[in-house]
């Protein structure tokens, strides 16, 4: 996540967070952010130190730093502890997630609603989409407009999303 927007770069749902599983989120969070970051900030668990040497370590400068943050309260985290405290609650409501899939199903429609259409009082009002710069120029119903844009971006005939039909 980045820290100033909110954005949410990257998540995954694993039943462990081995070191090859936190690997693939910097991995990929490396590959959406199309820089690297000043610094990756996680809790103490020792896998993500790992995955960061392996990842983000180098002797040139400038260097990413490796920020240790333990406890929810006073640690650098709080936004990614708060979003994982949101992913618990829904995860919670829904009676948990059967497999794989559906645990991956939820977390790309999450990502969506988190980064596109929640604002946030933290952010002014804005979602972190447009906190970033991202203007969609979403109407009332938001849902709605991002997936009709979604279509057009993709070229898929119009018959294909058409929110009347049963």
């Amino acid at each position: 996540m980045d820290n100033d927007t909110r954005f949410l770069l990257t998540s995954q749902i694993h039943k462990q967070r081995e070191v090859k599983d936190v690997r693939e989120v910097f991995t990929e969070a490396k590959e959406r952010a199309k820089s690297m970051p000043i610094a990756v900030v996680h809790d103490g668990l020792r896998s993500y130190d790992e995955a960061f040497n392996k990842e983000f370590f180098t002797l040139a400068n400038p260097r990413v730093q490796n920020v240790r943050s333990v406890g929810q309260r006073n640690g650098f985290n709080q936004n990614v502890e708060r979003l994982h405290g949101t992913v618990r609650e829904r995860d919670k409501v829904m009676r948990g997630l059967d497999n794989e899939e559906s645990a991956k199903n939820f977390i790309e429609g999450f990502k969506i609603y988190y980064n596109f259409l929640r604002p946030y009082m933290g952010l002014n009002r804005l979602t972190p989409a447009e906190k970033s710069g991202i203007q969609l120029d979403l109407g009332e119903n938001r849902w709605e407009d991002l997936i009709k844009q979604a279509c057009i971006s993709r070229k898929l005939p119009p018959k294909v999303f058409n929110p009347s039909s049963p």
